[in-house]
């Protein structure tokens, strides 16, 4: 009978543990992310190039 006298102390405790821990999850997610975008090959870091550029139009293509 006393657990449902706390139930409310109850789920708000629950309530911080999950919300701690999904919290170190994400931490730990976004080490994780920034690691995998590293890229190594045979031992050795190689550069990665990110190209950003506007789409040509209809006409800029029929040109080409």
């Amino acid at each position: 009978m006393n657990v449902l006298k706390h139930m409310e102390a109850i789920f708000l405790a629950a309530a911080v543990i999950v919300a701690g821990t999904s919290y170190a999850n994400a931490a730990g997610e976004v080490k994780q992310v920034r690691y995998d975008a590293q890229v190594s090959i045979e031992g050795q870091q190689m550069a990665v190039v990110k190209v950003t550029a506007k789409r040509l139009s209809a006409a800029e293509k029929a040109a080409i």
